[in-house]
């Protein structure tokens, strides 16, 4: 990825929300798509009754445009991956998919249910799958104010939509894997004209946007577009996909994950 020459050419910012169900219209789902020529512009879910987006509904729209041949940049906001820690508690291989696997096996959220529901312990077994909120992945102690994906009851917290998104990275993965690449963990070098879906932090970007009367929620998934391709059409994205890291710090970083920009 050279200076000046762009590696996309559909940017794509997901505001994402744990709440209720895989099949609840959420006001806190929101997305939007630029390209090389236009400004990010919000896109709203097929007509229907439900009004906004589903996890289930991004889910498979997002099977739809990374199976067109157009290399595309998607920036999620929840996390990827847990910390090396959790991998260490409960003796879990070092690989992201049997990680995707596991959890969903633990924490089915991509079934009719609420986050809360294996929580409290009715549906799955989240117990024996659950993590502590001191436990913080090497990328939220970099990435100033992230909180730790374990830490439910706070206010900016994201363990919800974490445990609600991780079931659908692996719908993702399972369905589009072959031509997409999930970044770190399919490696930190990119392949020309190969899709990238990557975890975003949009609090690292909102301030840098004007609002222009879009509410928080739309906000933040206008600023990890508008981001993504203002830098790629400056020739600076390159970078951040190369966060200067040392050694040992990549190697926990291609099981933990890592924020997009977080350098």
């Amino acid at each position: 990825m050279s200076k000046g020459t762009e590696t996309f050419k559909r940017y794509i910012g997901i505001d994402y929300s744990g709440a209720q169900t895989p099949m609840s219209s959420l006001r806190g789902l929101r997305v939007y798509v630029a390209d090389r020529g236009f400004e990010p512009t919000e896109v709203l879910p097929w007509p229907s009754p439900r009004k906004y987006w589903t996890r289930r509904g991004i889910a498979e729209w997002l099977v739809e445009r990374l199976s067109e041949a157009l290399p595309t940049l998607v920036g999620i906001d929840h996390g990827f991956s847990f910390p090396l820690r959790y991998f260490e508690e409960y003796r879990l291989p070092h690989d992201w998919a049997a990680f995707l696997d596991d959890f969903q096996k633990h924490w089915p959220t991509d079934e009719n249910i609420y986050v809360d529901f294996v929580r409290d312990g009715i549906v799955g077994n989240g117990k024996a799958r659950s993590g502590n909120p001191r436990w913080r992945r090497l990328t939220e102690i970099r990435a100033r104010g992230a909180k730790s994906v374990f830490q439910f009851e706070v206010q900016g917290a994201v363990a919800k939509s974490t445990h609600a998104g991780l079931p659908w990275l692996r719908y993702l993965r399972q369905r589009v894997g072959g031509h997409v690449h999930f970044w770190p963990f399919d490696g930190w070098d990119l392949q020309p004209g190969k899709s990238v879906v990557a975890e975003v932090y949009p609090s690292l970007w909102r301030r840098s946007f004007a609002q222009d009367g879009r509410n928080a929620h739309q906000h933040d998934a206008y600023s990890v577009a508008a981001w993504m391709q203002r830098c790629d059409l400056d020739g600076s994205l390159a970078r951040f996909f190369k966060p200067g890291l040392t050694p040992a710090e990549l190697e926990v970083a291609e099981i933990e994950g890592w924020i997009l920009g977080v350098m």
